[in-house]
């Protein structure tokens, strides 16, 4: 699927001064973050920006570790330009974005989360909604679960959201240039996962 050049791939939200030399503890929202350093085309902006690069601030990312402990899950970022917590602190809860037709080619496994948001979700030929949102599971200390399915967020005609585990078996037909996406669901899922 080509990309929206107008739209934006979040590779991490920063969260909170981590470090007193400028350095930021944020969630990775990339399963590459050996790729973070050295992009040249990474931007600060707000959440769910929908801007274009004017609209943006560009960075250079000039380290990055991935912490241990508690922040196990997470990366701690060093932004050019960011020296001291006090700088930190005022670009704290802004994400680091790439513009869409910058992102990097993926396998045939894998799937940018802002394509799934805004497909049609079937369950074998039945529609079930459209997917909004994908969560990924965390820990109580905010640390992802890599080994449990992130979850689809599906708002049904009726205004109810379900949520639909991402697992590989269940998919069955992903067209993404018709913004679609077919799985085949244990029986009895969708009405169990249902919030009002």
């Amino acid at each position: 699927m080509q990309s929206d050049p107008s739209t934006w791939v979040v590779l991490a939200h920063l969260l909170r001064p981590q470090g007193r030399k400028g350095e930021l503890l944020a969630e990775l929202l990339t399963d590459f973050p050996e790729l973070l350093v050295g992009r040249e085309d990474a931007f600060l902006v707000p959440p769910g920006f929908a801007g274009d690069r004017a609209g943006a601030r560009s960075v250079a990312i000039s380290s990055s570790w991935l912490p241990v402990g508690k922040n196990q899950g997470r990366v701690v970022l060093q932004i050019a330009g960011i020296e001291t917590i006090s700088d930190a602190e005022t670009i704290a809860g802004l994400d680091v974005a790439v513009p869409g037709d910058q992102r990097l080619p993926l396998d045939e496994d894998s799937v940018y989360v802002s394509d799934l948001i805004g497909c049609d979700l079937f369950d074998k030929e039945v529609p079930v909604g459209e997917i909004t949102e994908v969560h990924f599971p965390v820990t109580a200390e905010g640390t992802r679960l890599r080994d449990v399915a992130p979850m689809l967020i599906v708002q049904t005609d009726t205004g109810e959201e379900v949520l639909v585990p991402f697992v590989k078996a269940f998919v069955k037909l992903m067209d993404l240039a018709a913004r679609q996406l077919t799985m085949e669901l244990p029986a009895g899922l969708v009405d169990v996962n249902k919030k009002s």
